[in-house]
């Protein structure tokens, strides 16, 4: 269930978690990517079965390379467009506090950002004016022309008015479908996490989880626990963040803390977010 962040030695993931869900089932034995062999248990009634062994060992290092990546002030962009993944992207995106994108995706979202961006602050001025009067000003035939903009601009773009730079990881529900924003992640170098049916190439996904990527409850208990690894990384930031200042007030009466005051012992130091490595 989301937002049951999972307890230290407990897998995000386990394997009665995705049977319950049916992330198991794949799609038609005759629609397959032969590159998706290893991660198949079998087949029944004509339909791929995925092993889910192997889904929740992966599963596992893709939770922990959003937490670090977000531990580290990376952020997350959720990708999922196809209707039955439109409300939960959206739902687990925003509890999360990430960027997400649900319509069709605009080719150069991200290889073309610096255009997008310009959209972006044309998307913020409009909402300004609709919330300071600008628009009692203006003529109603204006006004309508305007909210209309603003409408269609929220509509392709509200997901990521906030981000100011491209994201640290990109989280894809269905790769073949989302093949555009793939090729840009790609050419940009963003680590892709997605999960990945029996008719998807995993080769173009840094880290794969396979799995059915159709059915409502398979996605919701995916995305969700990827919105938990985001929350997760961003109380571990917290906690780093806030540590110096805590072990300042625990320091002895009179004793200053020292200029260089490092990290508790056995705590990593915080680097540059362009660390999570992209899966050969």
């Amino acid at each position: 269930m989301a937002g049951l962040i999972p307890q230290p030695g407990e897998p995000p993931l386990s394997i009665r978690d995705l049977l319950e869900a049916g992330v198991h089932f794949g799609h038609q034995t005759n629609r397959w990517n032969p590159k998706m062999r290893s991660f198949i248990y079998g087949a029944r009634n004509g339909i791929h079965i995925i092993d889910l062994g192997k889904t929740a060992k992966l599963f596992r290092q893709a939770y922990e390379a959003v937490v670090e990546a977000v531990a580290r002030g990376g952020h997350v962009l959720f990708v999922g467009t196809k209707r039955q993944a439109v409300d939960i992207v959206v739902e687990e995106a925003q509890r999360c506090g990430m960027f997400y994108v649900v319509n069709r995706w605009l080719g150069g979202t991200l290889t073309n950002f610096r255009t997008i961006r310009q959209a972006l602050d044309r998307l913020k001025l409009l909402e300004r004016m609709a919330e300071d009067g600008t628009y009692q000003s203006l003529p109603k035939k204006e006004t309508l022309q305007l909210d209309k903009e603003r409408a269609r601009l929220e509509k392709y773009i509200g997901g990521i008015k906030n981000m100011n730079a491209l994201p640290s990881v990109m989280f894809v529900v269905d790769p073949k479908q989302e093949e555009i924003a793939v090729f840009e992640g790609r050419r940009l170098e963003i680590p892709i996490i997605a999960i990945t049916d029996t008719n998807c190439d995993p080769d173009l996904i840094d880290y794969v989880i396979p799995g059915n990527d159709d059915a409502i409850r398979a996605i919701k208990l995916i995305t969700g626990r990827i919105a938990d690894a985001c929350i997760e990384g961003q109380q571990r930031r917290k906690d780093f963040l806030t540590a110096p200042a805590k072990r300042a007030e625990k320091a002895e009466p009179g004793r200053p803390s020292r200029p260089d005051d490092r990290p508790a012992q056995g705590a990593a130091p915080m680097p540059a977010v362009d660390f999570v490595p992209r899966r050969s």
